[in-house]
This record gives C-alpha cells, structure tokens and sequence, in this order.
C-alpha cells in the first residue's frame, strides 16, 4: 500500500464533518502526512468562474476562512498542532471543486464524513461524498456519522 502523503478532508461546518477531519488528523499525525482541510462555498452549476478579487465575493472568501479556522480551533484544538494542516477555501461546486483539489494538489487520500441518508432523503438531497467516491482519482476513505458505527464483540 503507497504510503499516505497529504489527505484533503472536506469541511461544511456541520457536525457530522467533525468526525471526518478528526479521522484526517489522526491519520495524519501517525502517518506524518499533510492535511488539507477544505471548504467549498457552493455557489451551483452556472457560477463558473467567480473573481475573488471583486470585494463582495473576496469578503465571502474571508469570511469563511475565518469560520474555517475558528471551527478548526474550537473543535480539534487537542491535535491540531501535532499534524501539518493547511486551509483552503474556495468558490464552487462542493462536489466537483473537491475532486479538482484532490487532483491538483495530488493527495493520496480524501477522508470524508457521510449522512448516510437513504431512500426518499437521498433521492433528493444526493450526495456529495457518493459523488466524489464516483469520480475521485485517488481512494476515498468514508467516514459514517458516529451513530450508524457498529461495534464488533471480542471473540472470547
């Protein structure tokens, strides 16, 4: 197995998220690898190509790489400092602009929280983490919100 370098993991703030950087971090700080802990402001399709240097949109890209960080400090402060992180936040579509990072910063491993939704929920809504697994070029390590974690017994 190639040895684990950099691993991009996903943010949108929300708590289920949480247990996938956790899972990035850790990784990382025994593996010496790099995380990149991004954030996609998802604009939709028909917002191609956004000038961040136009102030309204260069205030939202700050805006959220204050919330990023301010979520990053609240919420991981323990290890944090034990593992190389960077921050990115960038103008997208959250599905596409996380696999587009993946590519161009050539990680070998995005790590990612799922709802887990099913039927009717996951009709509508999709799914982000479905749609990176089905187009990322490099592995997808998935992790399930901590509820639908099933603990295996000890064979005795």
């Amino acid at each position: 197995m190639p040895k684990v370098k950099k691993v991009l993991a996903p943010t949108d703030f929300s708590e289920l998220s949480k247990a996938g950087i956790r899972y990035a971090l850790e990784l990382a700080r025994d593996t010496s690898a790099e995380v990149i802990v991004y954030h996609a402001i998802d604009v939709g399709e028909e917002w191609k190509e956004i000038r961040a240097e136009i102030t309204p949109y260069h205030d939202m890209i700050e805006d959220n790489q204050r919330l990023l960080d301010k979520f990053l400090s609240e919420h991981f402060a323990d290890c944090i400092d034990l593992v190389e992180v960077r921050q990115l936040v960038e103008f997208g579509v959250s599905h596409k602009n996380i696999v587009d990072t993946a590519q161009r910063e050539s990680v070998d491993l995005i790590v990612m929280s799922t709802h887990g939704r099913t039927g009717l929920d996951h009709i509508i809504l999709g799914s982000v983490t479905e749609k990176v697994v089905a187009r990322a070029h490099c592995p997808v390590l998935v992790v399930p919100r901590p509820e639908r974690r099933v603990s295996v017994p000890d064979a005795a």
